[in-house]
This record gives structure tokens, sequence and C-alpha cells, in this order.
């Protein structure tokens, strides 16, 4: 059995979005407008207040942070604390608001919509070093996971409620997708495939919000290889991160009504396997 522990001292109402860049996890909390710099060397938190919801940051390859949120992707200067707007594709769609994202191999930001309707009106966006924003996949209810095989091949994408993993060829020349096609169908688990991470054998690490736990998934095998629970039931996602990437990090969240003393708190395993190195914003 995997044992994991809180670290850090920041208590989230919805945590998201992990990612280790430079010795530290960025992570967001989504309901509370934060955006969040854990240092485990030192135990060092910054906290910065974007002003409305964010739902993905990214470390950027110029300097300072990139974010997507209520209002399209932005760049954060953690100095001065300000964010500037970098375009908003849904500016028409007031129920819309940006969720999760990562970089893929060659440093384009990809993140997608979840819309606050629970309708089929959100889309997977990427935006490219050139500041170019292109809708890659629609339509989505509540764009989540997304991460790449270390060959830069496989892209694997999750919409939350379909309770489906999906995977595209992809081509990081040009950031096409191709051949759609469902890995893992979860539609027999009551709780649903929400953050994602990948390790060095190009297997994934999902986090099942309402689920309290986090299952590797092998796509070349299609079995599940481990399952890590944890005492709080929303359980968001997850990032490899640590000097040798074999710290698994998990954010969680508040379920409304549930008493659950660590709910919200970031954790902390040894799932002993090692992640792969996350991408900087290349723009």
């Amino acid at each position: 059995m995997i044992s994991s522990e809180p670290v850090g001292q920041f208590l989230s109402v919805w945590g998201e979005g992990p990612i280790w860049h430079q010795n530290r996890l960025l992570y967001v909390d989504i309901e509370t407008h934060k955006i969040l710099s854990y240092e485990p060397a030192s135990g060092v938190e910054k906290i910065w207040d974007v002003g409305q919801r964010v739902g993905t940051v990214v470390p950027r390859l110029k300097g300072g942070l990139a974010w997507a949120g209520d209002t399209g992707f932005h760049f954060l200067d953690e100095i001065s604390g300000v964010s500037t707007p970098a375009g908003d594709p849904e500016s028409g769609l007031p129920d819309n608001r940006f969720n999760d994202g990562k970089c893929d191999p060659a440093g384009r930001f990809w993140a997608g919509s979840i819309c606050l309707k629970k309708l089929p009106e959100a889309a997977l966006y990427c935006l490219h070093p050139d500041l170019r924003i292109e809708k890659k996949f629609s339509p989505v209810t509540n764009s989540n996971g997304i991460v790449w095989t270390r060959d830069g091949s496989i892209m694997y994408y999750i919409d939350t409620p379909s309770k489906k993993v999906r995977a595209f060829d992809y081509d990081n020349a040009t950031s096409a997708i191709a051949h759609e096609r469902v890995i893992w169908d979860t539609s027999a688990d009551s709780s649903s495939p929400d953050g994602m991470a990948i390790d060095s054998e190009d297997r994934l690490w999902i986090a099942f919000c309402h689920g309290g736990k986090v299952v590797c998934f092998d796509p070349k095998t299609q079995r599940v290889i481990e399952q890590i629970d944890f005492p709080c039931v929303e359980t968001t996602a997850c990032a490899f991160g640590g000097p040798d990437l074999r710290d698994l990090y998990v954010t969680t969240g508040l379920m409304p009504g549930r008493e659950e003393p660590l709910a919200g708190r970031l954790f902390v395993c040894r799932p002993g396997v090692q992640g792969v190195p996350s991408q900087a914003f290349a723009g």
C-alpha cells in the first residue's frame, strides 16, 4: 500500500493543475482565484490572487507564468503580481471558463474550457508561441487532463463527464491531432477521471474526482496497474515532482457538506516510478 502525506499549509477550496518546474510545484485554487507555488526544500509558499477563477498555470520560458481562467489566457509577472491578457477565444460564452491544461513537448500551451451549465459547449484550445489561439477539439463539457508520450507521438485527453480517456496521434511539428480513439472507458466507476500525469514508461496517472484516489493505467496493456487512496474524496489532479521526479503531488478540494479534516490539502506520495520533465510555454 502506498502512503501519502499532506504538505504545505494552504487549504484549497478546489485545488487543481499541479506542475513541477525548477524545484517548485505550481498549482491553482480555482474558486479562490489563487495561483500557488510550493517549494518542498524550504517549505516556502507563494500566493498570487489573479482576481478570477483560474483553471491552469504553466511556467513561461520568458519568465513569469502563463495561466487560463474566466477570461481566457493570461501572463503573470511574479514580482508585481500583475497579469496581462493574451486572448480569450470564448469571450462570447459567459457560462464557460477555462479549466485544466499543459504545454506540449514543443512548448505550446494547451488548455480547455468547461461549460458551467454542464452542456457540450466547451472546447480544447492551443495557445501557440506566436500567441495565436487555435481551437483543437470540440464539443466537450469539462475539459480536463492532458499529457503527451515521451516521444511526442500520442496525446491523451479527458473530457470528465464522458468518463473516457481519449488518445490522438500527435504531430509535434505542427500540433495536428488525428485518429481519435477511446483507450479507457471508466463508466463503470461511480467517480470521474479528472487531472492526469504521465510517467517515464508512458503510463497514465489519473486523479478521480469524487473517488478519493489516483489510478495508474497502462495504455499498452489496457490494464490498471496501481491505485493510491487518499483521506478525502475530491482528488482532482496529480503531477510528478521532486529532484528525481519520483514524488507524486496530488491536489484536492472540498466536498460541500462533507467533513474531512484533510480535504483541500496538497498531498505527496512515492509510487515507485519516475515522471517526466514539464515543459514551459515557449511564447
